[in-house]
C-alpha cells in the first residue's frame, strides 16, 4: 500500500469486497495520514488552522487495559477539510503529538491557532520554521507569562482606539466580546524573549448575558501571535478556533456517530477515525445537494453516481 497515491486508497477502499472495518485493520495508518494530509485538500495562504484534539470514545479496550485513543487534527476553518490527523502516543498527550502533526503541513503563509495545551516554546518555534504564524492561547500551564499579563492588563485599556467588539446572539444569551492588541514587547519583560517571533500581545474580554439577567463578570482571555495582528483580525482568528468544535467535532460525534464506534482491534480505531475525515471532507466539499451530512450519507448509500460525484470531488449536472 506504501506506493498508492493521490484517491488511490480511498477509490480502492469502495471497490474491494472485503468489509471495511476488517480492511481498517491491517491497512497502516501512515497510508490515511499521507491521503488526508497530501492529496485530499490543503490550505491557502493566509488561512486559520485550527489545532485541537478529540477523544474516540468508543475504540477502549477493556479486556485489553487499553484507553480509548486521543485523536489531533488541523482544520482549517476557511474550507471547512480537515488537512491532517495524528494519534497521540500512549501515555502522552497534544503536547508532543502537535509537533508530528505540523510536520505533515504546509502551514506557509498561514495563522496556526492552537488553545492553551499548545502554548509552547517548541510548538512557536516549529510553527515559525514552517514559514507560518502562531496565535497562542495563554492559561495558568504557562505561570510566568499568564502573570506578565495579568500585571499588565487593565480593563480601561478597552476604551482605547486599538479595540475591536463584536456581539453574538443565541439561545436567548447575548454575548459581547472586546478585542484588544498591543505590539509593546517590551511590557512582558525578559519573558518576551523566551517566545520566539512574538509581535502581538492579544486580550479577549467575554460579557454574558441571558434574558433578563444582569450581565455575568467579564472572561479574559490572553493570547501570543507572531503575526502582527489588529484588533479585529485577532477577533476573527480566535472565533475561527470554535469552527473546529462545531464543524469537525460535532459533525463526527451526531452526524457520523465516532464515540458510539466500538471498532478497536490493531489499529482500526486510527484508521476509521481518518476515513471519517475523509469522507467529512469530501461530502463538505460537495455542494450539489444542499442538505446535511446525515442526508448526503443517505444519498450516496442509494445513489452509486452521487457516490462516484463525492469520491472524485466532481458535481454532476
Amino acid at each position: 500500500m506504501n506506493g498508492y497515491n493521490n484517491m488511490v486508497i480511498i477509490k480502492t477502499v469502495y471497490q474491494f469486497t472485503t468489509p471495511l472495518h476488517e480492511l481498517s485493520v491491517w491497512l497502516t495508518p501512515s497510508n490515511f495520514s499521507h491521503v488526508l494530509s497530501h492529496d485530499c485538500h490543503s490550505s491557502t495562504k493566509g488561512d486559520v488552522i485550527a489545532i485541537d484534539g478529540k477523544t474516540v470514545r468508543g475504540s477502549y479496550d477493556k479486556n485489553k487495559k487499553r484507553g480509548a485513543i486521543h485523536m489531533v487534527s488541523a482544520f482549517c476553518a476557511a474550507n471547512d477539510v480537515v488537512i491532517g490527523q495524528v494519534k497521540t502516543a500512549e501515555k502522552s498527550n497534544e503536547i508532543t503529538a502537535i509537533p508530528e502533526l505540523l510536520k505533515l503541513l504546509d502551514i506557509s503563509g498561514c495563522l496556526v491557532r492552537i488553545d492553551a495545551m499548545g502554548c509552547q516554546k517548541k510548538i512557536a518555534q516549529e510553527i515559525l520554521n514552517g514559514n507560518g504564524d502562531y496565535l497562542l492561547a495563554v492559561k495558568g500551564n504557562q505561570k510566568r507569562l499568564e502573570q506578565a499579563f495579568d500585571d499588565i492588563f487593565d480593563l480601561g485599556d478597552l476604551q482605547s482606539e486599538n479595540t475591536y467588539g463584536t456581539q453574538e446572539q443565541s439561545h436567548g444569551r447575548l454575548e459581547t466580546r472586546l478585542h484588544k492588541v498591543s505590539h509593546d514587547i517590551d511590557a512582558l519583560g525578559d519573558i518576551a524573549l523566551e517566545w520566539p517571533g512574538i509581535t502581538t500581545l492579544g486580550y479577549v474580554v467575554s460579557f454574558r448575558k441571558e434574558g433578563d439577567k444582569p450581565s455575568t463578570q467579564p472572561s479574559v482571555r490572553y493570547y501570543i501571535s507572531s503575526a502582527k495582528l489588529s484588533a479585529e483580525e485577532l477577533a476573527h482568528a480566535a472565533r475561527e478556533h470554535w469552527s473546529i468544535e462545531v464543524k469537525l467535532h460535532w459533525k463526527l460525534d451526531v452526524a457520523l456517530r465516532e464515540d458510539a464506534c466500538r471498532i478497536r482491534r490493531g489499529d482500526a480505531a486510527e484508521n476509521f477515525s481518518k476515513i471519517r475525515h475523509i469522507a467529512l471532507n469530501l461530502l463538505n466539499s460537495d455542494k450539489s445537494f444542499k442538505a446535511g451530512i446525515k442526508r448526503k450519507q443517505k444519498r450516496a448509500g442509494r445513489s452509486e453516481s452521487y457516490l462516484a460525484q463525492v469520491l472524485t470531488g466532481q458535481d454532476v449536472s
